[in-house]
């Protein structure tokens, strides 16, 4: 066997090394007696060998016992079930029972309670865009419910035992204005999402330029909004988003404006500047959200009847159960079953006009002949009965008893604010026009 003599140095720092490796120890083992963590570690350690890695060390560990925490009867009756309070927009054709479907209530509770509610008139008739606060369990279960309405009402119904106790009081809420404004990409819903606006700004910007502007089929990217609205507070909480008080929509480079005001005696409504009610006799179109699948024309092929023959009307496509809007004030003159109508809706306006709403799944809530209907009401759902290859709403306007087509048809003017209340007018909307004036500068000057 041949070794290969070490160089100097490396003979010298060998010596030493067992020197070194003796202080590390003595170290080593002072170190290892300090207790850390409640926990006593002990090292036993081998003879002195020239490597630390050829010192065999064994770890044993005590464990050091916590105390005990007493947990009583009243704490475990405290923290075995959970609550939780959610919010819920109110949208548009909303029913009760949708509404627990989404809050996730149990069948039990949701029956109980859309029969406690069930000649409330306040539950009866939500209103879109409005909020709902409810508390429920882990277990599904309601256990209260706060609806505040625009009006200034709050309605507090709280569960007791399996029963549910309505209590109607006036809230105190204090009213806030707000501002707020965007930029079309793809939808006006997710656009007021994205500037951080309530739910229901969006359903009434639609509803108030609803005579105007088609927002299916006119909406373009680049389209600008701005609004100024209230929010209701209350203990400095946002409990519901109120009125809108002013908005300025421009579609396609034209400007639209809106402002509020109630006549002194009369009713709210939404005015251009210049007092002209932009509540017009009639909507553009029975639905929010549609598309026109068939238009009004003299000669189409049937697609059941496999004919040409005249098309009186203007069908829309639209997912079966989407809600129907009557598209002026009016009477019922019909609701029934007509042939190849199906399930139909026949409303008589002033004068000489009157609408057809025909294919509908089923109809609103509460409708017979001769019962008077508001311009926006929900009349019925869209469907496919009588002669339908799918889903869609058959629409037809009428004059002196004759269909006509909607969009050639020349409409009755709206009515604008009298003479005696112009100057009142003015002067109450003038703020408003000025913080539109000024939102618009600023959003100009931050898109250059």
């Amino acid at each position: 066997m041949f070794y290969t003599p070490l160089p100097s140095k490396t003979r010298i720092l060998a010596q030493k090394a067992p020197v070194v490796t003796q202080k590390g120890l003595r170290w080593l083992t002072i170190i290892s007696s300090i207790p850390l963590f409640g926990i006593v570690t002990a090292f036993g350690i081998a003879p002195t060998t020239s490597s630390l890695q050829d010192i065999p060390v064994r770890q044993i560990v005590h464990s050091l016992p916590l105390p005990e925490i007493a947990v009583t009867n009243e704490d475990e009756n405290q923290y075995s079930v959970s609550t939780f309070w959610h919010q819920e927009n109110i949208r548009r054709g909303d029913t009760i029972a949708a509404i627990l479907s989404r809050l996730e209530v149990n069948k039990q509770d949701k029956a109980d309670f859309i029969r406690a509610v069930r000649d409330n008139k306040v539950m009866q008739h939500l209103r879109s865009g409005e909020i709902i606060h409810a508390e429920t369990s882990t277990e599904g279960e309601l256990l209260t419910l706060r609806y505040f309405n625009i009006q200034g009402k709050q309605l507090n119904i709280g569960k007791i035992g399996s029963f549910y106790e309505i209590d109607n009081e006036t809230a105190e809420a204090n009213a806030r204005i707000r501002v707020g404004s965007g930029i079309i990409q793809n939808t006006l819903f997710a656009a007021t999402d994205a500037a951080g606006l309530p739910n229901g700004i969006a359903a009434k910007i639609v509803e108030i330029f609803a005579s105007d502007i088609d927002f299916y089929r006119d909406l373009q990217k680049g389209d600008r909004f701005t609004v100024v609205y209230e929010s209701l507070q209350d203990y400095g909480s946002t409990i519901q988003s109120g009125r809108v008080l002013a908005v300025e929509f421009i579609n396609k480079g034209k400007p639209y404006r809106a402002v509020y005001f109630q006549e002194p005696g009369g009713e709210g409504d939404y005015y251009t500047p210049n007092g002209e009610n932009l509540r017009k006799p009639f909507l553009r179109t029975p639905l929010e959200f549609s598309r026109i699948s068939s238009g009004f024309t003299n000669a189409r092929f049937h697609p059941i009847l496999k004919q040409w023959r005249a098309h009186k009307g203007v069908d829309y496509a639209a997912p079966a159960g989407t809600p129907v809007m009557a598209t002026a004030d009016g009477v019922v003159d019909f609701k029934g079953w007509q042939n190849g109508y199906g399930n139909m809706i026949i409303l008589k306006h002033r004068s000489e006009y009157s609408t057809a709403y025909g294919h509908l799944s089923s109809f609103g809530r509460g409708l017979q002949k001769e019962r008077r209907i508001k311009q926006g009401e929900i009349i019925g759902y869209v469907g496919s009965t009588g002669m339908a290859t799918g889903p869609h709403l058959h629409y037809e306007l009428r004059v002196n008893g004759i269909q006509r087509d909607p969009s050639q048809v020349i409409m009755p003017a709206a009515l604008s604010i009298s003479k005696r209340n112009k100057a009142i007018f003015q002067k109450e909307t003038k703020e408003l026009i000025a913080r539109l004036d000024l939102l618009r500068n600023a959003n100009f000057a931050s898109a250059k």
